[in-house]
């Protein structure tokens, strides 16, 4: 398992500074983590480490590459519970980082459905929820198939965190070819779910990992958050079995690589380093 960072180390910096970063700590692979569609006036006034979806595939990637870094994985982190507005990150942005990741030659998209906003999306029964995330999934999934991109659901949300509710939005998606999982070590323990036993139920549709570790003092909030951003401390150093999962991917067929979603350097240089005394590259 090759492991990678997320290209969010600094705040209100923007993604050059973030790559330098990345490379700098010694890392050969990353991810577009944040992203916009159009345009952004925090990319143009230099405070955003976002990458626009319309932007030429090629200059995303050449950023990568110009510090030594591969791209892993597109980022796109949607509301997929809400109704549909041009405002929100949904359907269409999805589509579009399907097409970013084909034009970069990069395999592998990460969605997730997230927590909803309004009082529509918080009314759904569970039933509900995998019907809106499948039709609003459904012509990424097409896309995504046409372009030989795999499109990778993330636990991150009260539907998608428990085992039987990713195995209902896989079953709704279809196309298990297309459609595989990106296990967060993170929100699975932290949305109820043993990080372990989602390792074994999804091994064989397990593409790529977003590593994370969570204190002791975080116990109060299980079942209560779905999803968090980033972990506040080095792995190994928390609740999560991160050794356990490791070990349980070890033989994953489809799994090559990784990404630290660590906060601080000195966690992030630590995390890596854990994961390299496991076997990780």
């Amino acid at each position: 398992m090759k492991i990678g960072c997320f290209a969010v180390v600094d705040p209100f910096e923007t993604i050059d500074h973030q790559l330098d970063r990345v490379a700098e700590m010694g890392f050969e692979y990353a991810d577009v983590t944040d992203n916009h569609p159009g345009g952004l006036l925090g990319r143009e006034f230099g405070f955003a480490a976002s990458v626009s979806l319309d932007d030429n595939p090629d200059d995303v990637k050449r950023l990568f590459e110009e510090r030594g870094l591969s791209v892993t994985s597109v980022c796109a982190h949607a509301n997929l519970l809400d109704p549909s507005a041009p405002g929100r990150y949904a359907t269409e942005e999805v589509m579009k980082a399907i097409r970013l990741a084909d034009g970069m030659g990069v395999d592998h998209v990460i969605t997730t459905e997230g927590e909803p906003k309004t009082e529509w999306g918080e009314g759904l029964s569970r039933d509900e929820q995998a019907l809106v995330v499948a039709e609003k999934l459904h012509e990424p999934v097409r896309l995504a198939e046409s372009l030989d991109v795999e499109l990778l659901i993330e636990p991150h949300g009260e539907l998608t965190d428990p085992i039987e509710g990713m195995e209902t939005v896989l079953d709704e998606l279809g196309h298990p070819e297309t459609v595989g999982v990106n296990l967060d070590t993170g929100n699975t323990w932290l949305g109820g779910a043993d990080p372990v036993a989602f390792a074994e139920r999804f091994h064989d549709r397990i593409r790529h990992v977003h590593w994370k570790d969570l204190p002791a003092d975080w116990e109060a909030r299980r079942g209560e958050e779905y999803g968090c951003g980033m972990s506040p401390i080095p792995l190994g150093d928390g609740v999560v079995d991160i050794e356990g999962v490791y070990r349980t991917l070890a033989d994953s067929p489809h799994l090559e690589h990784a990404t630290l979603e660590i906060a601080g350097e000195d966690n992030l240089v630590a995390s890596r380093e854990y994961l390299e005394s496991l076997g990780a590259e």
